[in-house]
């Protein structure tokens, strides 16, 4: 035998010497006990077959999230759970919100691709001064749908000046560039 073939051999016999035995038939194999959460899904979020993007806080930053749920949701779902803040998962990673105290959205409907946000006036307790996030989030979040392109905000029925990213009140449809700078892929 040559110096080559008893590597060769060696080789074989070391790799199939150190695998996992085989059984002579199938088995049952218990699965681990769960749940296991996803980073996506974590916490109280359900995981699901549609997803939904909600724009989140961290460090100053809007940060978009990506979480599974049951069905496509509303826009009124997506508002709804952009309000109700990050799940406990994603506040373990730090992502908190701007809107508590800052934004009182009150509803969403949507016209053509621009959705309409009823803002209602600030609680006198509030006390936050993080406007730009919180508005940036609702705009950020809506426009993640592909059925929106435009955000536009109202108090009773008139249109709202918000603040955008560069400081500069505006009434007009607003867009996730006007709030570019403050935005960090997730």
């Amino acid at each position: 035998m040559n110096h080559r073939h008893l590597i060769a051999v060696g080789l074989v016999a070391v790799l199939t010497g150190c695998g996992i035995p085989t059984d002579d038939a199938p088995r049952t194999v218990q699965a681990p006990r769960g749940p296991f959460p996803t980073t996506a899904s974590a916490g109280t979020a359900p995981a699901g077959p549609a997803a939904e993007t909600l724009c989140l806080v961290r460090d100053n930053r809007i940060i978009p999230v990506l979480r599974r749920v049951d069905r496509p949701p509303t826009i009124e779902d997506q508002l709804r759970d952009l309000l109700a803040g990050p799940t406990t998962a994603e506040r373990d990673t730090d992502l908190t919100s701007a809107l508590p105290g800052a934004v009182n959205a009150a509803g969403v409907t949507v016209a053509g691709t621009q959705a309409r946000v009823a803002v209602d006036e600030p609680g006198d307790d509030a006390g936050r001064s993080d406007e730009v996030l919180a508005f940036g989030q609702i705009v950020c979040t809506l426009t993640s749908r592909s059925d929106v392109t435009t955000v536009t905000f109202f108090r009773d029925g008139k249109p709202l000046g918000v603040p955008r990213a560069d400081g500069s009140l505006s009434e007009q449809p607003l867009s996730r560039t006007d709030y570019a700078p403050l935005i960090t892929p997730g």
